[in-house]
C-alpha cells in the first residue's frame, strides 16, 4: 500500500455518471429515500460484485467505485497502478425491511475468498483487497461479530486466516460510466467472483435496529 506521501495527486472534478441504474431504474446519485440505508464491500473486481448485489431482493440499486485510498477522484488505470491507495468496491444502497445488513454481510463473505489478501484468484494487487467500509457503529460491530463468526466456519473447512479489512466508510468515488453495471452492458463479460464453498451464518437478532 502506499502512503498518502507517495499516491498519485488526482483532480478535483467528480465522475461524470449516468443518472439511474440500468437494472433497477433507480438513482445511482444520492440523496437516497428514507428509510434505505448504504452499505460499501470489497470483494474482487466489482464488475460481478455489483450484479451479485443488485440481484438481491431489497437492493434499491448498486454502484461501482474506489474507497479507502489517498487520491481524489481517481481513473481506473490509477487505481490498477497501485499508487492511490484505493480498492474497488460496490455500493449497496437497500431497504433494511427487505435485506438486513447482516444478510448482505452473509452474501458478502461466501461470495468471494476473504483470506487471500492483496488478491481474488489471478486478480492481484491493493485494489481487490476484500473489505467492509462501514457507516455507523452498529454496522462495525455487526461486521466484527460476522467476521469472527466465518472465520471459525473457514477454519473448520481448512482455510487460512481472514485478511478483511473492517473500517469506517471513506470517502466513495464513482467508476467511470463503462463501469456502472458493467455485466448488465456485457452479459459475456469478465466476472471473477468466487467463494469459498462455505456458508456464512447469519446473525439470528441484528444489532442494528432501524425505525419504520
Amino acid at each position: 500500500m502506499p502512503g498518502p506521501e507517495q499516491a498519485l495527486p488526482g483532480r478535483v472534478q467528480a465522475m461524470e455518471i449516468p443518472s439511474h441504474h440500468i437494472v433497477t431504474g433507480n438513482p445511482l446519485l444520492p440523496p437516497f429515500p428514507v428509510p434505505l440505508q448504504q452499505a460499501v464491500f470489497g470483494m474482487g473486481c466489482f464488475w460481478g460484485a455489483e450484479r451479485k448485489f443488485w440481484s438481491l431482493p431489497g437492493v434499491y440499486s448498486t454502484a461501482a467505485g474506489y474507497t479507502a485510498g489517498f487520491t481524489p477522484n481517481p481513473l481506473y488505470e490509477e487505481v490498477c497502478s497501485g499508487m492511490t491507495g484505493h480498492n474497488e468496491v460496490v455500493l449497496v444502497v437497500y431497504d433494511p425491511a427487505q435485506m438486513s445488513y447482516a444478510q448482505l454481510l452473509a452474501v458478502f463473505w461466501e461470495s468471494h475468498d476473504p483470506t487471500q489478501g492483496m488478491r481474488q484468484g489471478n486478480d492481484v494487487g491493493t485494489q481487490y483487497r476484500s473489505g467492509i467500509y462501514c457507516f455507523t457503529d452498529d454496522q462495525l460491530a455487526e461486521a466484527e461479530l460476522s467476521k469472527a463468526r466465518f472465520d471459525q466456519a473457514l477454519k473448520s473447512a481448512g482455510f487460512g486466516d481472514i485478511t478483511t479489512e473492517i473500517i469506517a466508510a471513506q470517502e466513495f468515488y464513482y467508476a467511470e460510466d463503462y463501469h456502472q453495471q458493467y455485466l448488465a452492458r456485457n452479459p459475456k463479460g469478465y466476472c471473477g467472483l468466487g467463494g469459498t464453498g462455505v456458508s456464512c451464518p447469519v446473525i439470528s437478532k441484528p444489532l442494528i435496529s432501524y425505525p419504520r
